[in-house]
C-alpha cells in the first residue's frame, strides 16, 4: 500500500523521447526539401546550407564555452536552427550575411534568453526577419537557372500567371527550401508518423489560410479560382512554416485548444499580410507575431481544474 501511495513531484508521466532524438527526426524530415533545393539551385545552395548550419553550431558552442556552461550542441537544436534558416534564404545571398543571421538566431534569440526552451520566438525565423530588415535587397533577390526573377507569388500578386505544378515540384524561384511543396509534405508525413508533431496547428493554419484566400478571391471578383488557391498553398514558404516552424515545441501553445487558436491566428495573419501588404509573402512575420501571443493564448485556453472551489464560511 505504501508503494501505491508514493507521492512525487511532477512530471508524473514521462516520455522516452529525447531532445536529440526529436531534433534528429526533424533533420531527417528536412532532407527531401534540402536535396531538392540543392538540385534546383546548384552547389552554391549546398555551400550556403553547410556554412549556415556550421555557424549556428559554432555560435552555440563558443557562447557556452565562454559562459562556462555545458556544451549542448549534441542535442542538435542548433543544427536544426541553422538548417531551417538556410532553407529560408535565397541562394544568391552573400555567405557572410547567412553567417550573421545564424549568429543572431542562436546568440541573441536563443542563448541570451536562457538557451533551448527559453526563447520566446522561433530562432530561425527571427534570424530570417533580422536579415530581411537589415539586408532587404539581398534577401528579396531570387535567381533561377542563373537568371534573377520574381517568385511565383510575386508574379501572381502583380497579376501574372504561374505554373502550379512547377511550384508543387519545386522547379521555380524562391528560397532554397520553400520551393518544393511535395518534398516538404514528404517530410511532414515522416514527422507525423514518428509522432513528433500533431495535425492541430498545421491543419488549422493551412485550413484557415485556404478559407481566407477563397473568400478574398470571391470578394475581389476572381470567383472560385482553384489555380489561385493552389498557388498560394504551394508558394511562399507556407508548407515550410506550417509543418516545421509553427509546430516548434518551445514557441507554440501546449494546450490542444490553444494550438487550434494559434493555427487560426497564423492563417488569418498570413492571409492579411499576403493580400493587403506590399510583400507577396507573410509566413515569417505571421509566425513571429503569433509566437508573442502564445502566453495569452495558453492563458485563455487553459483547461479548468476538476471540481469546484469551496465557499468560505
Amino acid at each position: 500500500m505504501n508503494e501505491m501511495l508514493n507521492v512525487s513531484s511532477n512530471p508524473h508521466v514521462r516520455d522516452k523521447g529525447t531532445t536529440s532524438g526529436i531534433m534528429r527526426d526533424v533533420l531527417i524530415a528536412l532532407l527531401p526539401a534540402t536535396v531538392v533545393g540543392v538540385c534546383v539551385f546548384g552547389i552554391r545552395a549546398l555551400v550556403l546550407i553547410l556554412v549556415t548550419v556550421a555557424s549556428a553550431v559554432a555560435t552555440e558552442a563558443i557562447y557556452e564555452k565562454l559562459m562556462h556552461k555545458k556544451i549542448t550542441v549534441g542535442d542538435l537544436s542548433a543544427a536544426v536552427t541553422g538548417l531551417l534558416l538556410a532553407l529560408n534564404l535565397p541562394v544568391s545571398l552573400p555567405v557572410w550575411m547567412a553567417v550573421l543571421g545564424a549568429v543572431f538566431a542562436v546568440l541573441v534569440v536563443k542563448q541570451l534568453f536562457g538557451g533551448l526552451g527559453q526563447n520566446f520566438m522561433n530562432p530561425a525565423l527571427a534570424g530570417r526577419c533580422f536579415l530581411l530588415i537589415s539586408f532587404g535587397t539581398a534577401m528579396t533577390k531570387f535567381t533561377f537557372d542563373g537568371v534573377t526573377t520574381a517568385t511565383p507569388l510575386a508574379q501572381l500578386k502583380a497579376g501574372g500567371d504561374v505554373n502550379v505544378l512547377k511550384m508543387f515540384l519545386g522547379n521555380t524561384a524562391g528560397t532554397i527550401g520553400e520551393t518544393s511543396a511535395l518534398a516538404l509534405l514528404v517530410g511532414a508525413i515522416y514527422l507525423l508518423a514518428k509522432k513528433i508533431i500533431s495535425l492541430r496547428i498545421p491543419v488549422a493554419y493551412i485550413g484557415t489560410f485556404a478559407i481566407f484566400i477563397i473568400l478574398y478571391a470571391l470578394g475581389t471578383g476572381r470567383g472560385f479560382d482553384l489555380n489561385f488557391l493552389a498557388a498560394h498553398l504551394c508558394g511562399g514558404g507556407l508548407m515550410l512554416g506550417a509543418w516545421y516552424m509553427a509546430t516548434d515545441y518551445v514557441t507554440s501553445p501546449i494546450t490542444p485548444k490553444g494550438q487550434i487558436v494559434f493555427g487560426i491566428c497564423l492563417g488569418l495573419l498570413t492571409g492579411i499580410f499576403r493580400t493587403c501588404g506590399s510583400s507577396a509573402e507573410g509566413v515569417s512575420y505571421a509566425i513571429i507575431f503569433c509566437n508573442l501571443l502564445v502566453p495569452l493564448i495558453e492563458k485563455i485556453t487553459l483547461p479548468k481544474a476538476f471540481g469546484r472551489e469551496a465557499k468560505a464560511k
